[in-house]
């Protein structure tokens, strides 16, 4: 039987690779990484916010073809019901898809001034209103999650929800975004992760760079 691929773009830049990448792991999911490289003009356009089409991830596993990281969290949860990927309970799954779709579609501000850059960081950096509402956001939906399932995941186990705001827990470090305890302990648990100190270690390994989200305020 063909081994699965996920094919993604950089591992310094690119959020929905990271997503996709980390849903495949949590799954258990053995599969290939094809590099589609930043300088690829679809990736790079993706990357930059600039282009509709959905290039990466994208999972291919046994005939199937899966893009969208929603698309691929629900398969991957269908596939391998006992990794996890959703909560058991009902009321808990749907609060779960419900707060991966939000951070799936929303949040375009944060996305656009805090761009995902994993080798950087930059205390002091510069937030502007429109951004911090959105981190205010970001940081009562943790809240509340973490509240009721008392953690150390969103959830309590790790699932979708994790993955999907794997990304956003990056740019608050690299942005030097302040963070209550309680939060700061649960971005802490998710850069502790091996899956992310080995994506980590390969982003900062990169030498390709995108000039546009080397940002410097």
């Amino acid at each position: 039987m063909a081994k699965a691929t996920l094919t993604i773009s950089s591992k310094n830049y690119s959020s929905w690779s990271l997503r996709g990448w980390l849903l495949a792991r949590f799954a258990g999911l053995e599969f290939e990484e094809i590099i589609v490289a930043p300088d690829d003009p679809a990736a790079r356009a993706e990357i930059l916010l600039l282009s509709s089409s959905i290039l990466v991830p994208c999972l291919r596993h046994e005939g199937a073809t899966v893009w969208d990281t929603l698309a691929i969290a629900e398969y991957l949860n269908e596939t391998f019901p006992q990794a996890g990927l959703l909560p058991a309970d009902r009321i808990q799954r749907a609060h779960c898809r419900s707060i991966s779709g939000e951070i799936h579609s929303g949040f375009t501000t944060l996305r656009a001034s805090l761009p995902v850059n994993l080798k950087a960081h930059l205390p002091g950096f510069k937030i502007w209103s429109r951004a911090q509402a959105d981190i205010d956001r970001v940081c009562t939906i943790w809240r509340e999650c973490l509240e009721a399932s008392g953690g150390p995941f969103l959830f309590g186990e790790r699932c979708m929800a994790d993955a999907m705001y794997a990304p956003v827990v990056t740019r608050f470090m690299t942005y030097d975004v302040k963070l209550e305890p309680r939060l700061r302990a649960y971005a802490d648990v998710i850069m502790a992760m091996p899956e992310m100190r080995e994506w980590v270690e390969a982003a900062k390994a990169e030498p390709a760079e995108i000039e546009e989200l080397e940002v410097e305020y």
